[in-house]
């Protein structure tokens, strides 16, 4: 049986390029993804150490036979799914050519992807952040009596600081990937 870790590492929607990179370096020393368990963790297997590409798409479903298929005719290993996001890697002795390197053959398939997670992931956090978020911040301002009162109020004080980073920081991020993708 082949020796294992699993290492905790932190990515946003927005950071999907230095995901991609960083699973490039640990294959490289000689660690292959097998799994990605959430939230935050990746299991690796003992490999020996190669150049590999590794890509994300994301499809916020299950990724069916057709689509892996599709994949795999072009020399990409399907290496699981999760959150919406689909791993694949393909060996750099297998790339002729710089297209060879990305799962994407145009600039609007990755305005596609980026465009599908704004719908799918940025506009319900947006939803979320409006209605429940700043209608309690609100709420404990006006009303601030009580200690259950005052938890919760700070509860969602913390919250709504922690959503307007997120929602700044990924959205800052994939406008950029957007415009970088547009050029």
């Amino acid at each position: 049986m082949a020796k294992t870790i699993t290492k905790f590492r932190i990515f946003t929607i927005a950071d999907y390029i230095e995901e991609q990179k960083w699973l490039e370096e640990q294959h490289k020393k000689g660690w292959k993804l097998v799994k990605f368990i959430p939230p935050f963790l990746f299991k690796f297997e003992e490999c020996e150490p190669d150049n590999f590409y590794y890509q994300l798409d994301f499809k916020n479903e299950k990724a069916s036979s057709d689509y892996i298929g599709i994949f795999n005719d072009y020399g990409w290993e399907y290496c699981g799914s999760c959150f919406g996001w689909n791993y694949f890697r393909k060996p750099e002795k297998l790339v002729e050519n710089e297209s060879e390197k990305e799962i994407f053959s145009d600039n609007e398939s990755r305005l596609d992807m980026i465009s599908h997670i704004y719908k799918t992931r940025m506009i319900p956090l947006l939803v979320v952040f409006l209605t429940i978020i700043i209608p309690n911040v609100v709420r404990g301002i006006n009303n601030h009596s009580g200690a259950v009162r005052n938890a919760l109020y700070y509860m969602f004080l913390v919250l709504f600081i922690v959503y307007v980073m997120i929602i700044g920081y990924c959205g800052r991020k994939l406008n950029k990937i957007k415009n970088d993708n547009k050029k």
